[in-house]
């Protein structure tokens, strides 16, 4: 939990109504993804020292131009468009870094050192917060739901139910 550690969380969710739900799990701040959607300055006011972008195209652009001196954005969606464009003003007037966050392919020691983390920092008082466990015969009711993404969190399927 970021928070932890003296950082304030903002996020910029697809549903807007979800902002109570992200608040409980520790968000200070929930902002409109259209704010950060629509085409931007290649360099603006700065807003985050780092940024986790699951979006990419304009929101990751937006990202980068809007972050701090010495800040750094990890990308590691294209749900809004995996084109990028930006400028290399915020790389090379703030200094700030791009990282690409690839899971397929990273080596196992990345791994557990990734998962050791999670261990060491993720609030397990939240976690059902989380998670939804269902039975196996609600399946495809779910998937259903999940392609209109109405679905947030983990779901945990019960076989046996």
């Amino acid at each position: 939990h970021v928070a932890k550690v003296g950082l304030r969380v903002r996020v910029a969710p697809g549903r807007l109504h979800e902002a109570d739900y992200l608040t409980s799990l520790g968000a200070a701040e929930v902002i409109d993804r259209a704010e950060l959607a629509a085409p931007g300055r290649p360099l603006g006011k700065e807003r985050w020292a780092g940024v986790i972008d699951t979006v990419g195209s304009h929101t990751l652009a937006n990202a980068c131009a809007t972050t701090r001196y010495g800040g750094a954005v990890a990308a590691c969606g294209l749900a809004g468009g995996m084109d990028f464009p930006s400028t290399v003003m915020p790389f090379i007037l703030r200094g700030v870094t791009l990282y690409g966050i690839d899971s397929v392919m990273a080596l196992r020691p990345q791994r557990q050192q990734a998962w050791a983390r999670l261990a060491e920092d993720l609030d397990l008082t939240r976690l059902h917060l989380l998670t939804r466990e269902v039975p196996l015969s609600q399946v495809v009711t779910l998937g259903d739901a999940f392609l209109a993404g109405q679905v947030r969190g983990r779901i945990l399927v019960n076989v046996q139910g």
